[in-house]
């Protein structure tokens, strides 16, 4: 009995705060009454998948126009305004590239946008906004 009251009380919880972040913001506040902040930390991902002119068989690192690919982000890197960016190892091709914090959806897509694996067509870019709901 103690235990289903206790899954009641977490699933109960679990589903507030569901609510409130897709609210943007937060239903556990630590103090009765209260509502934390409103969640900020959204980030406008880069989404890489296979162009038109992506060479089947051939991995990602033998694509034409991937070394200024890399080097294009390494530039956003050392500007301070990447915080991770790689390949998926699934086979499929493509990866992903997450700003830093307050990185505008305006500049990570004119950012995307000028990338020469891009403009080639070899590579395809999608920015999606990710609301960032746990971290360390």
């Amino acid at each position: 009995m103690i235990f289903n009251q206790i899954r009641r009380a977490v699933a109960g919880a679990c589903i507030l705060t569901v609510i409130g972040t897709a609210n943007g913001q937060s239903s556990i506040s630590g103090e009765t009454g209260k509502v934390a902040k409103p969640m900020k930390d959204v980030r406008f991902v880069v989404l890489h998948t296979p162009g038109p002119k992506w060479l089947p068989g051939k991995t990602l690192f033998e694509q034409p126009g991937v070394r200024e690919h890399v080097e294009h982000y390494r530039k956003f890197l050392e500007a301070g305004k990447l915080a991770l960016g790689g390949p998926h190892l699934d086979g499929k091709g493509g990866g992903m590239m997450i700003p830093t914090a307050g990185v505008s959806a305006e500049e990570v897509t004119l950012y995307a946008a000028e990338d020469p694996a891009v403009k080639s067509g070899v590579l395809l870019a999608e920015v999606r906004p990710w609301l960032i709901g746990m971290s360390q």
